[in-house]
């Protein structure tokens, strides 16, 4: 089973209206923490969440939660890469 990449190492939080949206599962997205469809060719498809009422999210950036589309704090056991 293919294991996504890492798209981010802190949930992105942000203020949801009610409606369907689809979370990115391969980590690929340019579109974080939404599909752009980069996943095409894998074995992975976006999870699709509807939020019933306006609210704030911690949407998973890291892939790693048990919660997912939303963040259980999975990233603080990764170590972000050192930039150059």
């Amino acid at each position: 089973m293919e294991k996504p990449e890492i798209g981010g190492y802190s949930p992105i939080k942000l203020e949801m209206e009610p409606g369907t949206y689809w979370w990115c599962t391969c980590g690929k997205s340019k579109n974080q923490p939404f599909c752009d469809g980069s996943h095409k060719g894998s074995s992975f498809s976006p999870l699709e969440t509807s939020i019933e009422n306006k609210k704030i999210c911690g949407w998973c950036t890291c892939k790693l939660s048990e919660k997912k589309p939303f963040c259980d704090g999975s990233h603080r056991s990764l170590t972000p890469p050192q930039e150059a």
